[in-house]
Formats: C-alpha cells, structure tokens, sequence
C-alpha cells in the first residue's frame, strides 16, 4: 500500500443504512453500488449479511454483480456471523470480511459480560476462521474511541498476529477530539510490526461533529484507510461524510500530502442519487455537496467571484460534478436530444420504457414552464428511478380547498387494466389525497416524515416532494416532482404506498413458505 494514497472504504450500504428510515431494498442497494463504483470507492461495505435473509441476498448480488471495488461484509466475532459474510461474499473478485467485537469498560463489562481475555481469544478466532474465507480480514475493537489505549493495542496486535490485514479504530460514539483520537491512531501505529504491511483505518462518528476532523487526524497520524458515507449518512447524529473527507485531501495536498482514487466529478451526483432513494434531505448548508454550497449572496462575495474566482471559492463546482441550475431544452426538443442530455447527467443505463414515462413527463413539464433546467430532468428521472414495479399509476386528481370549506380530493388510479376511484376529506388538501389514495390503494397507513422543496427558482418552480410512510413494522419512503405541489404529494405517496404494499406482500409470502 502507497503510503501516499489513503483507501476510501464506503460504508453507505451498511452504516448508512443504519440511519433511521434510510433502509434500501435491493435493487436501490445495487443501483447505489453501481454509482460507487463509478465514483471510484476502494471498498464497499455491502451489509451485513447475518443481520437478516434481505441482508444476506443484498450482499450476495453486490458481491456477484459489482467489479472493481472489493466487496466487504460486516460480522460480529461469532462463528456463525462470520460463515456468513462468508458465503455471501464468495461470488466476489475480490472481497472482505470485517469482524469486530467490543473493548471499552462499558461495553466489556455491561454488554458482552466477559472477560477483557475472553475478548481477545474471541478477537483472534474470528479473525483466524474469516482467513478461511480470504486473505483480506479487518478486525474492529467496537468503542476504540472510549477504550485504554494499552488493551486496544493489545488486541490489535493478536488480531494482527491472528492474521488481520486491516486494524479499524472506531470512534463509535463520536466521543473523541481531533487530537485524542490523532494520538491514539500514532500510538497504535508506533507498535504494529514493522514486518508486516497493516492499514490502519478510522470509522468516526459525528455525535460531536468531529467525524471528519477526526478521520482527518488520523491521515495526518499514518491511518491510510477512511471509512464514510455518502452525505454523513448513518445512526444517531451519522458518519464520516466522503465527499468532505476527499476533497479535504484534494484541496488541500499542499498539507496532508496524501489523496485517493476518487473521481471527485462524480460526487454530487453520487450524493442525489442516495438522497433519492433514502428519502434523506441534504442541507443547503452541507459542505461540497448542499444546495448553497457554491451560492454566493453577499454583495461583496459576488464582486470578488467576478473579478477572480479564487476570492471566494476554494474548489470549482465542476470538481465535484456540480452542475447548477444551467437552461438546456423547452417544448420543441425531441426525444433524442432529451436522451443525450440524460445521458450526459449520468442517466445512461434507462430502459426504453423508463426513457418514455420520463420523456412524457419532460413533456408535460414543458407546457407548464418557460425554462426547463438540468435540476428539473433530475427530479423527472429521480422520480422515475424510483417507481416500484407492479405500481398503480395516478390517473386523474382533482383537490378543493377554501378558507370556509372543508378540504376535499378525488383520485382515479390504474393498475394495468384495473382502475380504482376514491374520494375524501382532510385537513388539508394534501391529506385528503392521501385519505382518497389509500382508500384507492386498498392500504393504512400512518405519515411518518414529508418533506418539499423547490427543484428551481422561480414561480414555476418544479416542486419534489419526499414522504416516509409506515405500517405496522414495514416502512417505505416515495418521491414525486410537479409544479402543483398537491399532486407533487400525491406522487410521492402513491409511490411509497406502492412500495409499502410490496414489502407487506414480501412479508407474507414469506411468512407462508414458513409454515409447516
């Protein structure tokens, strides 16, 4: 391993999707791999594949279907844990298996109830049994952050010894500062062997907000493996975001003298396509990737970017493939010019059918606005992504709504041949479509989160709509996009109610090849 390249180990898929409401079933876990292949990621950590039979097939597919990246499984240092990530990490080129077990006092003494020596010899097991499977084993102490730094160099050493290649140091409750966890990664480090070619690698968690700083820290103290997400996703307060912790190393070489393998170009539109499917908003604040992240309002600032760029702009948009609200067709632009457009987004890999739904409702944008913008086919496609198969289709949606009259919708919606009518009343307009909906539907369900935004400025402005909606233990997110922000709801919920009624219909399948 170069001791100038730093390994990029994207973790999205296990825990990013973590993070509440940011499950994906497995199409969207493959379509995600994909694109972090594309983007150029080292690793990908698939899942977690004894968590459940979804987890397993999810990992399975990647495993088999993805080349380039390795192909890493989660698993806790248990035997049966760790045959698994094995089998279904073993269509894979090239793969990894992670094992990890917790070592700080409190996780020792009040979760696992064994003692500090039953922890190594569980360590070193696990790390000799995942050798079996293949040559590349991370070993994880779980809550490094929080641990004595002698016992976390202690079983770190037997894991290495065991035969682990990759020593991750986990700030798993994001309790470090920057220079505490910088020291303990240069510690361990002084005490690996020198005769051996061991990564160190950091996983921080941002519950102070030092996941990045620290992951930073830990370069500059010899860790040459980062584990992140895209968009910080992951549990509690989320990861170490990628897109922050690379282009830290590329904007500033001059200082950490170390970069990646990353094709920054393709981080924004890594960044919409996770947001998409996990429903997950990105602030318009965040770094690199946020809405207002190259947006420039003060006067000043605006007077400075004219005059030279590099006033106030540290990285160029184009860097990260920020594209920006750039005006590319109207009415009169055929279906092929509207392919190649697509395409040079990065939507190339459309069926026929996916391009035609999404070409007719360029179409239908048209007659509704002046200027269609690059932002606008995003939403168009994203929306079209994310269309369960087997879907009703909103046919027709008419809402009422007044100051002195109670909010009323009527919905018509098709399944194939078969269409289903329904009206209702709500508190507003937006809840009797979804009342009328899900009488349509045939389903109940409970609103979990809404979200709108415009897609562009202007008073025709496309708006996108995310909902999360949930019934019983099965919940499921939708998106859809209109200049009417009623229908723009009701897309995105007949979207979800789409999904929600696959997964209850996934589940009962299930439950009936289960029965004796």
């Amino acid at each position: 391993m170069s001791q100038d390249r730093v390994i990029i180990f994207d973790t999205t898929l296990r825990d990013g999707e973590q993070s509440p409401g940011c499950s994906m079933n497995q199409d969207e876990k493959l379509k995600v791999a994909r694109q972090l292949a594309r983007l150029g990621v080292d690793v990908i950590e698939a899942g977690f594949p004894i968590s459940s039979p979804g987890d397993f097939e999810s990992v399975k597919r990647v495993a088999t279907e993805i080349e380039g990246p390795v192909i890493c499984g989660l698993a806790r240092a248990l035997e049966k844990d760790i045959r698994r990530a094995g089998e279904a990490l073993a269509p894979a080129k090239r793969r990894r298996i992670h094992t990890f077990i917790a070592t700080s006092d409190v996780h020792v003494e009040k979760k696992l109830r064994m003692s500090r020596e039953q922890v190594i010899q569980a360590a070193v097991r696990s790390v000799q049994l995942a050798k079996t499977f293949t040559d590349d084993v991370e070993f994880s102490p779980e809550d490094a952050g929080r641990t004595g730094i002698d016992y976390m160099i202690e079983i770190c050493l037997a894991a290495v010894e065991a035969g682990a290649t990759t020593l991750n140091i986990p700030d798993t409750v994001g309790y470090c500062s920057a220079q505490q966890y910088g020291e303990r990664i240069a510690q361990l480090a002084a005490a690996l062997p020198k005769d051996k070619a061991i990564i160190i690698s950091t996983h921080c968690h941002n519950d102070l907000g030092m996941a990045v700083a620290n992951s930073l820290a830990g370069v500059v103290n010899g860790a040459r493996q980062v584990e992140c997400t895209i968009n910080g996703i992951g549990e509690r307060a989320g990861n170490c975001s990628l897109e922050e912790v690379v282009m830290n190393l590329k904007v500033r070489h001059d200082y950490y003298r170390v970069g990646t393998s990353i094709n920054t170009r393709e981080i924004y539109r890594t960044s919409r396509l996770v947001s998409q499917i996990t429903g997950s908003v990105v602030q318009p604040n965040k770094a690199i990737v946020g809405a207002n992240a190259f947006a420039h309002e003060a006067g000043i600032h605006q007077d400075g970017i004219l005059k030279e760029r590099t006033t106030y702009e540290i990285m160029r948009p184009d860097d990260v493939g920020w594209v920006g609200e750039h005006l590319v067709m109207g009415k009169h632009s055929g279906r092929h010019a509207f392919a190649t457009r697509l395409a040079a987004l990065g939507f190339d890999n459309l069926s026929d059918e996916q391009l035609n739904r999404a070409f007719d409702q360029f179409k239908v944008l048209c007659d509704r606005k002046k200027e269609v913008y690059d932002d606008d086919l995003y939403a168009i496609v994203e929306v079209e992504l994310t269309q369960a198969p087997s879907a009703f289709t909103l046919e027709f949606l008419e809402a009422e709504t007044g100051t002195d009259r109670t909010p009323h919708c009527r919905v018509r919606v098709k399944k194939d041949s078969e269409e289903r009518a329904a009206e209702a009343t709500g508190d507003g307009p937006v809840d009797a479509a979804y009342k009328a909906i899900e009488r349509a539907v045939g389903i109940e369900t409970r609103l979990v989160d809404y979200h709108i935004e415009a897609v562009t400025g202007g008073q025709d402005a496309l708006g996108r709509v995310n909902v999360t909606i949930a019934a019983g233990d099965k919940t499921a997110k939708g998106t859809g996009a209109s200049t009417d922000v009623v229908i723009a709801s009701a897309l995105a919920f007949l979207n979800a109610a789409n999904r929600l009624r696959l997964l209850q219909e996934a589940a009962n399948g299930a439950a009936k090849g289960n029965e004796p």
